[in-house]
């Protein structure tokens, strides 16, 4: 297989057009590494590439999984390593590009080896997480397991009931898990690394003409279609950026001005968090600017 290329950076800074003209430049295919766009039921939202974007380069992990699976890190693996296998005998290069740090950390790193949660113990911390605050269960993970709860915010539920579920199982702690090594998928000298930077005034400013484009385009029609699903709201396709302040449009809570101020807010707290992480995370990732 070609060397793979990566491409990271934080939302509307221009990765997918790059990672658009480096396919069709070295045959390659692009490949989803950006949690929130693999739902197939949010395009608009996700700003996932367009039918005709698609039609130019073979694309993958796109839209293949529902809005009702709670998708995650090792279920992304599992699929793209199926999607580099395809590259690998089909002669693509592949062009991974998304802005989900864990998935490209997952990729270089491996996932950290996590038995199995037993059913009966995930059973039930879900329905403590039913009948219970994320304060009241983030008190009981500090019990527990006092460095996980260091780690996560309060309110951050999913988190919680993930490292109770594990502590609960396992008699470890997620924590000590994650410092176990796992198999990457990738090793990250054999592939061409690019992190796209912008200053943060020009960011903004494309976060929020990228906003506007997408009401334009049936944002909030994606949204009534979601909002019929009824969707779980820890599931993690309802924690997409912009979709919240639209539902609340919905249900007339705000007027549509401010569901759209509302979710450019919440897209660019999101992309001030990428930028700490790529920073963070990527320091020898080759810096660029795509225009």
């Amino acid at each position: 297989m070609p060397a793979p290329i990566l491409i990271a950076g934080p939302t509307a800074s221009g990765k997918s057009a790059l990672a658009l003209d480096m396919a069709e430049r070295h045959g390659g295919a692009i490949i989803n590494a950006d949690s929130m766009q693999v739902y197939r039921e949010l395009r608009i939202l996700t700003a996932r590439p367009t039918p005709e974007e698609e039609a130019r380069v073979p694309h993958r992990l796109f839209g293949h999984v529902s809005v009702r699976d709670a998708y995650s890190v090792g279920r992304w693996l599992e699929d793209v390593a199926g999607a580099l296998a395809w590259c690998a005998e089909t002669g693509r290069r592949p062009v991974l590009v998304g802005g989900t740090g864990l998935y490209f950390k997952a990729l270089l790193d491996g996932l950290a080896p996590v038995p199995p949660v037993d059913p009966a113990i995930r059973t039930h911390w879900r329905r403590e997480a039913g009948s219970r605050s994320s304060g009241e269960l983030h008190k009981v993970l500090a019990a527990r397991d006092p460095e996980m709860a260091a780690r996560l915010d309060p309110g951050d539920t999913q988190r919680i009931v993930r490292a109770l579920e594990v502590i609960d199982s396992t008699g470890i702690s997620l924590a000590e898990w994650h410092r176990r090594p796992g198999t990457p998928l990738i090793r990250e000298v054999e592939a061409e690394r690019y992190a796209i930077r912008r200053p943060r005034a020009e960011v903004r400013e494309r976060v929020d003409a990228r906003f506007d484009a997408m009401m334009a385009a049936g944002a909030l029609e994606e949204a009534r279609a979601i909002a019929a699903l009824d969707l779980d709201p820890e599931l993690p396709a309802a924690r997409a950026h912009g979709l919240r302040p639209l539902l609340s449009y919905l249900r007339g809570e705000i007027d549509l001005a401010a569901a759209v101020a509302a979710g450019k807010l919440e897209t660019r707290q999101y992309v001030k968090r990428q930028e700490i992480w790529l920073r963070r995370n990527m320091i020898t990732w080759n810096s660029m600017i795509w225009q």
